[in-house]
Formats: structure tokens, sequence, C-alpha cells
């Protein structure tokens, strides 16, 4: 189990628990404020999302907003974050989707928001995502939960940090975001929770306007095989849970005649072996992992143990099988692209694949002192009766640009 007595490492001391009173109250008047300013300035919610239903009556275009990776530091959490939502509620947006890390790989000390695994930070994402006028959807990511038992993130159990997310942000068959969808919810197979086997509820589904979509949870640090304290019985069987929810969702989308299919997932699988810098190294066609891991792991230098190879092998089937534009959404590695590496067996693109990348701090990791607030996020157009279905579009946050300040 993935268990150190030092379970709350970010929460001593009676100052620690005032300022993060205050952060709160600090939180809800910034998020409150943008919300506010953004539904002066949006108009009303578009009609197709009407509260607490699920909605596949019309083919019409619609937008959709993207992102994550996000907050990493207590700039992005007190003004990036905030300046992103409200420039999201300023538009008409069928809904939104953050792809999972509500916090950096690490706690930070002397921050003033929640930057370890404590409860705390699970209510600031909350507090984020219920302040979106559209449906927000949400999967975890592995700062989340599969790297909380780092002594720097409070030495949590990952397993029961996972089930706290799942009691916070999974607890009805609904969206989170002031106007919610109705979502199918997987019920088998079961992945593991501290106790034992339960059901992997962050696994969502929900169609609109003919386009299918599903979140799947898949983690960074090797879909948690690597690390602190890899975990092969957790990801044994939250990794079939993910593959049946992956061949259930493309089978949904046949019987329902969709027009595409987007998964939203956190972690950067690695397609080929092209950049060694921002995700796993692989074969292109046979998709083994080629590359070690990185000197900072316990396990180092050894090979990396490959958490993607059997979901990969079962998305390139399901993708060549549905003919139909598939686009593939996730953070992890924070760099902004939207590629198609995807090959199949022969070496041939995969025509209708496409890999969309969200915004996330691509400075940070390497030097926290260099932050710059570099929040943004993603626009998806959505056309149904469009050939390729998805376009997309950065949005760039007014207030949050710096090395270029908005005109």
């Amino acid at each position: 189990m993935k268990f150190t007595e030092n379970a709350r490492l970010g929460e001593q001391g009676r100052g620690r628990q005032v300022m993060r009173r205050r952060f709160w109250a600090t939180v809800t008047v910034l998020v409150a404020a943008a919300a506010t300013t953004a539904l002066a300035a949006g108009g009303g919610f578009p009609g197709r999302g009407d509260d607490d239903r699920d909605d596949d009556q019309e083919r019409e275009r619609y937008a959709i907003g993207i992102w994550g990776d996000l907050p990493y530091s207590d700039v992005q959490a007190q003004t990036g974050v905030p300046n992103l939502i409200a420039d999201m509620n300023s538009q008409d947006l069928a809904f939104t989707a953050h792809d999972g890390d509500l916090k950096a790989g690490n706690g930070i000390s002397g921050s003033t928001t929640p930057t370890t695994c404590a409860d705390a930070l699970y209510l600031q994402g909350l507090a984020y995502l219920n302040s979106l006028r559209a449906p927000a959807m949400f999967t975890p990511g592995d700062n989340d939960w599969t790297d909380c038992d780092r002594v720097k993130n409070g030495g949590f159990n990952s397993l029961e940090r996972l089930d706290h997310e799942r009691a916070v942000f999974f607890s009805d068959s609904f969206s989170l975001g002031q106007h919610r969808i109705h979502q199918e919810v997987q019920q088998t197979p079961l992945c593991l929770g501290v106790s034992g086997p339960v059901p992997c509820v962050e696994n969502r589904r929900w169609t609109l306007g003919g386009v299918t979509y599903a979140t799947i949870n898949i983690q960074g640090s090797c879909n948690n095989l690597c690390d602190t304290a890899p975990d092969p019985a957790e990801f044994a069987a939250r990794n079939a849970a993910d593959i049946a929810w992956l061949q259930e969702t493309f089978a949904k989308a046949k019987v329902r005649n969709s027009a595409a299919v987007m998964l939203i997932t956190q972690a950067d699988p690695g397609f080929d072996g092209i950049d060694a810098t921002r995700g796993p190294v692989r074969d292109p066609k046979t998709l083994v992992e080629t590359d070690k891991l990185p000197a900072s792991d316990p396990a180092a230098p050894g090979p990396a143990p490959d958490g993607f190879h059997d979901f990969l092998v079962a998305l390139r089937q399901e993708v060549i099988a549905f003919e139909k534009p598939v686009a593939y959404v996730h953070g992890d590695s924070h760099y902004f692209r939207v590629d198609k590496p995807f090959l199949d067996a022969k070496g041939r693109r995969l025509e209708n694949f496409t890999r969309v990348e969200t915004f996330g701090d691509n400075v940070f990791s390497a030097d926290p002192a260099s932050d710059d607030n570099n929040v943004h996020w993603v626009k998806v157009f959505v056309d149904p009766r469009g050939r390729e279905v998805f376009s997309y579009q950065a949005q760039m946050v007014p207030g949050n640009r710096v090395a270029v300040p908005a005109p």
C-alpha cells in the first residue's frame, strides 16, 4: 500500500490553517467576480445544454473548451485560472473539459494556495469547475493522486486520494459546472480503491449533437507503474477497465451513428519515437516503448515500464474500424499541439486520428522561479455535418499574456 506516517505534511500548524482560510476567501471572491463579469459579457447559456439532461437532439454546430495541467503555482491559482474561467464564460460553449492535474508534480514550500494533495486542493478544483457557466467535465491527473505518495505532496496513500477524488468530483451521474448534463458512468469492470475493488466512476461518456465523448483515467508516471511507489495491481485493474470503456464507447458511437468520437485523458502515452522530451518513446509500428526511466525515478536507470502499450493497441484497432474522425485529447507534457502521430502496423498514418494536447505550465517544472502565468485554453469547433467534424483554435487569455501583452 502507498502510505507514510506523514500523511498530513502539508497541513501542519495553526498559521497554515489561517492562511488557507484566507486563501479560500480570496478564491471565492476571484472566481465569483470572474463568473459575474463573463455572464454579463457572454449572453445566455446555449439551449442545447439545459440543466441535468443529456442532449443529442440536433446535429448543429457548436463549440467546446478544453484545458488542463492547471494551476501549478500561486499566481496561476489566484490570477491565471480566474482569468481563464472568465474568458471561457464570456464565450458560447456547449461544455468544457479539464484533462487532469490540479497542481504541480510536487508541493511548493511557502505557497499560499493548496499545492500538496491535502483536501483543500480538491475543493479548490471543484470551485473552479463549478464556476464555469457551461457544463464542466473533468478527468483525474497523476499529480492529483498517483504522485500524492511523494513526501513533498504530503506522503498520502495514492489510492485513498483517488477515492477522495471520486467522492468529490464524481458523486453522481452528472457533469460539474453551473449547468449540468447527464453522463453515462462506468460500473464494470472494477478499478481498485484503498479498501478493494470499486467502480471506475471517473470514466464518463456523453453524446452531444451527434458526437460521442468519453473521459478515461489514464495517468502519467508510467500510468502508475513507476515513480515513488508503483502499484501494478491498481494499474492492471484500471487498465482493463479503461480498455473496456474505450471499446464500449466506440460500440455505442457506431450504434448511435455518431459523426466522430473525442477521448479525453491526462497522460501523454507517446505515439512514436520522435520527441523523448515530451512523452514516452515507442516504435510507432509495434507500439512497444523503447526509452529508459528518467534519472529522477527511484528505479532508474532501467527500462521504463510501459503502462500504455495494451491501451494503444486497442485504441488503434478501434480508430481503424470506426473510420470517422477520432480526437484524442490529453495534457501531461505541457505543450500545446494538434497533430497526427498515430501509425498503423505498416507505418501508415491513421488519417482519421488527431492528437490534441492542451496548454500547461511549460517552464515551471524546470525552473519554478520563472513561472510566467502561462494559462490558456483550446477552443474546439464541432460541426457534426462537416467532413473533419473538429477544428481547433488556441485561446490566449488576454489577462495572462506576459511576453507580448494584449493590444
